[in-house]
């Protein structure tokens, strides 16, 4: 009899295992986009950096320290913050498995990025330390690396349902091949355009879609007055008529060159929830700025 009873206990309590949700946790709100894409329903995702917050400034609250003690993976994108706080979250959660989802892609340069010429010396003092940029999720065929990435952490962390994750990469992958076909219609006419920016996030979005990217901040660092002429001229001798900002970031210096150049000053959130509407909205700014 009792061992009919831990049977019929077994059987009921199997599936509601086979049901328990994978917790993983990202660093940025786009990974939620990308990760949530693959996984559907099967995963519970946690995001570390909230909305408006910087991932260069960021430091975790103690509820997210706790929240982290019940995840299974972290998927690690390369931003700032990450250097100082992933040993900490190990540490926190030595079950948790840390993976870097940027693997299999070549990170460009910062300070290439810079075109402000060689008189400046505070950007050709940057070319020698080959600062990556961590922003490879503003570019879509960059994304179909990282959603590849992840899906593959999945299927090894929940081989139950492997198959799910094949099939929702596959069409994350398709709609990421639409969404650069758009992303290429849109700024085909604007192909050379100069793109002003005060963070220098939309390098891998300028280079993917042949766009020059024109930074005023660089690595938390606002220009000098020197360097701010500089910009000027750059600016006006690329015909720029549109700064793009970012809501984390200060405006103050780039309010300066844009009152300078007579340029208006457009909002572009490289960590935009809705990230593919996000960067179609940016793509079509682009083209109705500019000369």
């Amino acid at each position: 009899m009792k061992i009919r009873k831990f049977l019929c206990l077994l059987l009921i309590l199997l599936p509601m295992a086979s049901m328990a949700k994978v917790h993983v946790a990202v660093s940025i709100v786009p990974e939620k986009y990308f990760v949530k894409k693959v996984v559907g329903d099967l995963a519970d995702v946690t995001v570390m950096v909230a909305p408006g917050a910087s991932p260069a400034t960021y430091e975790p609250k103690p509820s997210q320290m706790r929240a982290l003690a019940d995840a299974d993976l972290y998927f690690a994108i390369g931003v700032p913050f990450e250097k100082a706080w992933l040993p900490r979250f190990a540490a926190q959660n030595p079950d948790m498995k840390i993976v870097d989802i940027t693997e299999g892609i070549e990170k460009m340069p910062m300070a290439s990025h810079y075109h402000h010429g060689e008189q400046n010396t505070r950007h050709s003092t940057l070319d020698t330390r080959h600062s990556l940029d961590p922003h490879v999720w503003l570019a879509p065929p960059l994304v179909k690396m990282l959603a590849a990435n992840i899906a593959k952490v999945l299927q090894n962390a929940d081989p139950a349902h492997k198959a799910d994750y094949e099939a929702n990469l596959r069409a994350f992958l398709a709609e990421l091949d639409a969404l650069d076909e758009r992303l290429r219609r849109i700024l085909a006419p604007c192909k050379g355009r100069a793109m002003m920016v005060f963070h220098p996030s939309w390098g891998y979005f300028a280079r993917t879609y042949g766009l020059k990217q024109i930074p005023i901040e660089i690595e938390g660092k606002e220009p000098k007055s020197k360097e701010l002429m500089h910009l000027i001229h750059e600016a006006k001798e690329e015909g720029v008529d549109t700064l793009f900002v970012q809501p984390q970031f200060s405006k103050r210096a780039a309010k300066a060159v844009a009152d300078a150049i007579g340029a208006k000053v457009v909002e572009a959130d490289s960590l935009a929830a809705d990230w593919a509407r996000n960067l179609e909205s940016v793509a079509k700014k682009v083209c109705e700025g500019g000369r």
